[in-house]
């Protein structure tokens, strides 16, 4: 059966990573985490201080950072790496989700990394998920899903998910996080976060992760049906 590219965009916090990871488990297709490149290059800035009205520095930075999936056969999935060293759980601190929107809004380091996204879609038989994947990186995708779930579905669900990982951060502080997160998103001049215009909304917030994953399968079936 032709394989064809995935698509699924939305909100922080909305279950963009569990249900893009089951489905490319299901489908047999790669993943891949385009928010965890973009926390990558913040936790590299963070970590080297790299002004970001600087340019220059920024395009440097560019150059010398280098981010790969491995898969963890212990932990049976797959890990983010720059240059070298595992930062899976570095960053998804709060630390690093405080800084990653406007790190993300920088024209250049959107550019490097769309980049990169485009050239590991080159063989389709991928399920990518971000904030502009549908739009901007892969705008001829067979199937593109836009994720969205109720506000404090969503601050609850990232309160429960740093509380498993032993990160203590008040529920307020969290909600403030994804606010500003949503406002820097949507208003981004590069590319901003918006649902394309012949994605499917998939609304989470009263769904399990196995309602949705039937729910993506059965639209991945009509996308099929459709192009046979």
């Amino acid at each position: 059966m032709e394989r064809i590219i995935i698509a699924i965009d939305g909100y922080s916090s909305c279950g963009k990573s569990t249900l893009a990871k089951a489905l490319a488990a299901r489908l047999g297709y790669a993943y891949i985490d385009s928010g965890a490149m973009y926390r990558a290059v913040t936790l590299y800035f963070q970590h080297r201080h790299i002004p970001l009205d600087d340019e220059i520095a920024i395009t440097e930075a560019l150059d010398n950072i280098h981010i790969e999936f491995q898969y963890n056969p212990v932990l049976q999935q797959n890990e983010t790496w720059l240059n070298g060293e595992s930062v899976e759980n570095a960053i998804r601190s709060l630390e690093v989700s405080n800084a990653v929107s406007p790190i993300s809004a920088i024209r250049s380091v959107r550019q490097s990394m769309v980049a990169l996204q485009r050239k590991a879609g080159q063989n389709k038989g991928i399920v990518m998920d971000g904030r502009d994947i549908g739009t901007n990186v892969f705008p001829l995708a067979e199937l593109k899903i836009f994720m969205t779930a109720d506000s404090e579905v969503r601050a609850i669900r990232r309160y429960e998910e740093l509380r498993a990982k032993g990160e203590k951060h008040s529920l307020e502080a969290i909600r403030q996080n994804l606010s500003e997160r949503d406002r820097i998103d949507t208003s981004r001049a590069e590319n901003p976060l918006h649902q394309a215009a012949d994605a499917l909304i998939l609304d989470n917030s009263a769904l399990t992760p196995e309602q949705q994953l039937e729910w993506a399968l059965g639209k991945v079936k009509d996308s099929r049906t459709q192009k046979d």
